[in-house]
């Protein structure tokens, strides 16, 4: 099936074609045409699936439809609301490209910057706003944004918007739109509570799920080497530099381990910058835009902060603390092996992270491969010394509370590690 097929109109199969488009995924194909019925819309889906452009095509296509037969002015139709200001901008960035033959007009407002240019843009007429809860509240409030005409609701990563807190924020949202709207609810996974919001938001819905041609895990070349908390950076420092794959995005548990990891790589040599909440929002764009074009080699980077990120052919993707919620686990391997696209996960586990990775291992239904030789293996008596003066970290999830196994911490039995010490295509490093 093509695009054209999809009943598309001219304008947006026009700016489809150019950048290449012509069949739709999985996910487009079968939401574009529920959507195009006006009907509401519960979508299950990862990252790397098209889904952005299965609910902004739709969209965009019914307003410009409108505006042709006279129903619409410049009023504020649709709005989309993401966690984060790097998500916001990636969709807004896909509404311009999708909307430049049709003469709709659009814009993105988050938080983190001065709301004047956001302001200004909002008085000269807007019909798509893509924006995060928090500043989207904040210039209603002040009276800059008016919801009374918006015609198209579509919350997009609600699972993240649940873990982050933003729930009462979109309850305050459903109270300012009209009830009569269409209303798309995206979510990668779909525990008690986003289906309970999911009721909140829909009306008569189809629903659309969509797993991946292989599941992530199967996509994502994954390994993990045990190795103590104390040694982990000089394992990163020596995979960088024996490897040396040209772009590599590092996962941090915390703000301050992210800058941690930061200055111990600059002071070995590598170009690294940190993206987190911390950092201001042109810090966070400049570091992602030297990464994306290649100026610096490893982005390190929060859970948070790591939403929105969309690099094509991300080589390697290393976690350096192993993440307490497993779907977070799948989420950041998503990063790399995006689309159809295969690609490597590392992670670094120490002792008191072993119950994470048999969570992980237990969700996503396979053992990951564990890297048997290399210069830090873990010293069973430092092990056991550390593990007594550390506590295990905090884990405020919803999941806290699962039972773990008593056994979970004991030493892995060695295996061989079975593939190539030299795993990308890089080009060596320059003297």
């Amino acid at each position: 099936m093509t695009f054209k097929e999809l009943g598309l109109i001219d304008p947006i199969l026009k700016a489809l074609a150019d950048k290449g488009y012509t069949h739709p995924t999985p996910i487009q194909q079968q939401a574009i045409p529920v959507l195009l019925k006006g009907k509401d819309l519960l979508g299950s889906a990862q990252t790397g699936t098209g889904k952005t452009a299965a609910f902004t095509i739709p969209i965009l296509q019914q307003i410009y439809d409108n505006i042709g037969s006279g129903k619409g002015g410049r009023k504020l139709k649709a709005l989309i609301i993401t966690p984060t200001r790097e998500l916001a901008i990636q969709i807004d960035d896909n509404v311009t490209e999708y909307s430049k033959y049709t003469g709709i007009k659009n814009t993105v407002i988050f938080g983190g910057v001065k709301q004047a240019a956001q302001v200004n843009a909002m008085r000269k007429g807007v019909d798509v706003l893509t924006a995060t809860p928090g500043r989207l509240l904040d210039l209603v409030k002040q009276g800059f944004i008016s919801l009374k005409d918006i015609e198209y609701l579509v919350l997009d990563e609600a699972d993240q918007m649940l873990d982050m807190g933003f729930i009462h924020d979109i309850k305050k949202v459903l109270k300012l739109v009209p009830h009569k709207r269409q209303s798309l609810f995206f979510s990668a996974t779909m525990p008690k509570a986003i289906v309970d919001l999911s009721k909140l938001i829909l009306g008569d819905f189809e629903k659309v799920s969509i797993a991946p041609e292989k599941p992530t895990a199967e996509r994502v070349d994954q390994s993990v080497y045990f190795v103590s908390k104390k040694s982990k950076a000089k394992l990163l420092e020596h995979l960088i530099e024996t490897e040396n794959p040209e772009t590599v995005l590092v996962f941090s548990r915390t703000k301050h381990g992210a800058n941690k990891i930061v200055k111990i790589l600059d002071k070995s040599g590598i170009n690294a910058a940190a993206i987190h909440g911390n950092k201001s929002q042109a810090a966070r764009q400049k570091a992602l835009s030297a990464f994306k074009d290649g100026k610096t080699q490893v982005l390190v980077a929060t859970d948070i902060a790591a939403r929105g990120i969309d690099v094509s052919e991300l080589e390697l993707v290393i976690q350096y603390d192993l993440p307490n919620v497993p779907e977070t686990y799948v989420h950041r391997i998503g990063r790399t092996g995006r689309a159809k696209a295969s690609g490597i996960a590392l992670s670094f586990c120490a002792q008191d992270e072993r119950p994470y990775l048999k969570d992980i291992e237990k969700l996503i239904k396979q053992k990951i491969h564990v890297i048997a030789e290399h210069p830090f293996l873990v010293d069973p008596a430092d092990e056991e010394s550390q593990s007594s003066q550390d506590s295990r970290p905090k884990n405020n999830n919803r999941n806290s509370n699962r039972n773990r196994s008593q056994n979970s911490s004991s030493r892995p039995k060695k295996q061989t590690a079975g593939r190539p010490n030299k795993r990308f295509n890089s080009k060596p490093k320059s003297e």
